[in-house]
């Protein structure tokens, strides 16, 4: 069996991605910040028929980082695919911004991947010398490619997760680890909730839309990288 750690896991995109590595073969561990919800999401796994470890915790901590991980090698021993889904974000003009809910932003949407990788690098390159496949999956947005007002430092953060991805694989794919930056529009999730008098939820994104994406990209050659996925509404442009 492969396994896999998702982040953020327990609702919206990254619940709808554990679903597509639970149906391809894989062990997962799910980790997210409210104890309730991820229990919740973990048993619909396991009803699922898929083997989960769940694992509370805050991603802008270090030490719970580390924690997800540890637990996540006690019980599978390998990692195949990791998922860096979890993030905030938090809407202000520049003069307005409230530094707790900067560094934050920060912390979770920017510093937990990087700690991540961190935390997994050896157990990717493992994955990565046997089969050449392994496959890390951050969560971008299209705010990310075309920076946007308001919503500033969101966007800065999820521009500076598409420059880390690339570095990645400037670093990790030789050893057969791949890195994707996902980088979808509104999609119909809470934290969409914002705009959706604007956008109706019935025109947005669908997270089934995203973890389609994510079958797609497992079934790749090993010598086929793809760097970067954009997911735009049709009315939608960078």
């Amino acid at each position: 069996m492969r396994a896999a750690i998702v982040t953020g896991a327990s609702s919206g995109i990254g619940l709808a991605i554990a679903q597509v590595l639970g149906e391809t073969g894989h062990g997962l561990t799910v980790a997210a910040r409210r104890p309730d919800k991820l229990d919740t999401a973990a048993e619909a796994l396991r009803r699922a028929g898929h083997e989960v470890e769940a694992v509370p915790g805050n991603m802008a901590e270090e030490a719970d980082v580390q924690r997800v991980v540890a637990a996540h090698r006690e019980r599978f021993g390998r990692l195949d695919v990791l998922v860096n889904c979890a993030g905030v974000g938090f809407g202000a003009p520049v003069a307005d911004m409230v530094t707790k809910r900067v560094d934050l932003q920060l912390d979770v949407n920017l510093r937990a991947p990087v700690l991540f990788y961190r935390e997994c690098a050896d157990l990717l390159r493992a994955a990565g010398a046997e089969h050449r496949n392994a496959l890390v999956i951050n969560l971008s947005s299209l705010s990310g490619k075309s920076g946007q007002p308001w919503l500033s430092v969101y966007s800065a953060t999820k521009a500076a997760l598409i420059g880390f991805t690339q570095a990645m694989n400037k670093e990790l794919a030789e050893a057969g680890v791949k890195s994707v930056a996902l980088a979808p529009g509104f999609v119909d999730t809470p934290m969409a909730d914002f705009v959706k008098a604007q956008i109706p939820a019935k025109e947005m994104i669908r997270t089934d839309d995203i973890a389609e994406a994510v079958r797609f990209l497992l079934r790749l050659s090993p010598w086929c990288l793809v760097p970067e996925i954009v997911f735009q509404r049709p009315s939608e442009s960078l």
